[in-house]
This record gives C-alpha cells, sequence and structure tokens, in this order.
C-alpha cells in the first residue's frame, strides 16, 4: 500500500523530532541513524529517503530546533519596532536569555556538543539562520551609537553584549549539570528578568561612553 503525503509528512517530521532530542542528548559523533529512526517510529532507510545523510539530517535538525526557539521567544522580546533603541535592546537581550535557559530548547545543546566536538556540518545553516537575527541587534546597537558610528564599532558592541548574555546564561544553565564541588562558581540567584535589566544597563552605559568618544573625536578606528 502506497503512503499518503501526509503520513510522508509525518515520518519526516517525527524523524526530525528523534533528531533533536539525540543529536542535544549525544552530539553528532556519538548520536546514531539507528536510535534517531527507533525514537521517530521510522525505518533506516527513512533517512536516507527524506535527508539522504546523517549530515543533512543533522543541519535540519539544528535548523527546526532554532525555528522553534524564535517561535517561543521572539527576539524582539515582545518590544513594538516604534519603541525606543533603549527598550528594544532589553526585549533582545530578555529573549535571548529565555531562549538559552528554555529546557525545551534543544538549540544551544546541540550548539555546545557542537563546539566540544566540531564537525563543521552546521557552520552555513547557522549562519544562514543566526544573521538575520543578529542583524535585529545590529540596527539596535548602530541607533544607540549614533550615526558617526563605524561597522566596526557596532560589532564590537554588538558582540561585547553577545557575550554577557551568552556567559551568563551558559554558565546557569550548564552549572547543574556539573558535579558538587568546592570551586564550583556560586549560582546568582537572580531571576532572568534582573539579570537582563542588568545586562541592558552595563550594555546602555559603555555604548553611551563610546558614543560621547566618537562624537568627541576621541575614539579613532585602529590601523588594520
Amino acid at each position: 500500500m502506497k503512503t499518503t503525503k501526509r503520513q510522508r509528512n509525518d515520518t519526516r517530521a517525527q524523524l526530525l523530532e528523534a533528531a533533536c532530542e539525540v543529536f542535544a542528548a549525544k552530539g553528532y559523533r556519538r548520536a546514531t541513524i539507528a536510535e534517531i529512526c527507533k525514537r521517530g517510529g521510522a525505518n533506516i532507510a527513512a533517512v536516507n529517503y527524506y535527508f539522504r545523510s546523517k549530515e543533512t539530517l543533522y543541519a535540519e535538525a539544528w535548523r527546526l530546533a532554532f525555528q522553534r526557539s524564535l517561535e517561543a521567544h521572539p527576539p524582539d522580546g515582545g518590544i513594538p519596532a516604534a519603541a525606543p533603541s533603549e527598550l528594544r535592546l532589553r526585549g533582545y537581550v530578555l529573549s535571548l536569555m529565555r531562549r538559552i535557559t528554555d529546557p525545551r530548547n534543544h538549540e544551544f545543546e546541540i550548539v555546545r556538543k557542537e563546539m566540544a566536538h566540531p564537525t563543521g556540518l552546521l557552520a552555513e545553516v547557522m549562519r544562514a539562520s543566526i544573521e538575520p537575527v543578529g542583524k535585529a541587534l545590529s540596527g539596535i546597537v548602530g541607533e544607540l551609537l549614533g550615526p558617526k558610528a563605524s561597522d566596526r564599532q557596532v560589532r564590537l558592541c554588538q558582540m561585547s553584549i553577545m557575550a554577557q548574555c551568552l556567559h551568563t546564561m551558559m554558565r546557569e544553565r550548564f552549572r547543574k549539570l556539573l558535579p558538587a564541588q568546592a570551586s564550583e562558581p556560586e549560582p546568582l540567584n537572580a531571576g532572568i528578568e534582573a539579570i537582563a535589566e542588568h545586562v541592558t544597563r552595563f550594555s546602555l552605559a559603555g555604548i553611551q561612553m563610546i558614543r560621547r568618544q566618537i562624537e568627541g573625536g576621541e575614539l579613532d578606528e585602529p590601523k588594520q
């Protein structure tokens, strides 16, 4: 009996769901097609039929996890596009922190294991997926720095904001996975809202100082 289009779509979706879970738990190298198919209720040939290879399935699984992450936590944080840039920055920061700490989110788990054991297989899909989201932050930072800021100065400030969010939230997320040790960093014991407010204030203060230096001619672009 031939399978219907709906059944084929269901099988593909089930494989992607299973792949997200298995790649997040084990990473690319330790994950097996057999385990993914068993969890997805499909036979091994289905991966080749729908995705052609384990490599493609890996990239598509991360893409799905990323898309779901943005659907659950839109990058604007619910702040209207017409709102002041200071408010939009806080919305972006809060949204990113919620994405990182969401226990249902496989996006960062997959990336963490990719960083520990690089394959290079996610480079293109991550670049294409993350770039539009990054441009939103660049736009906010550019407004805050003013029209005299260079692209490089915008990127540096953007990098600083992202580093604060990623380090703080990843630290809190993965601290729980480590065995209890005397040298283990103490938990921050602060809610995401409070941490996002701190990162936003800290970032705004730095951006405002850099803007004054740019407009006063004190901050020159370093020679390459």
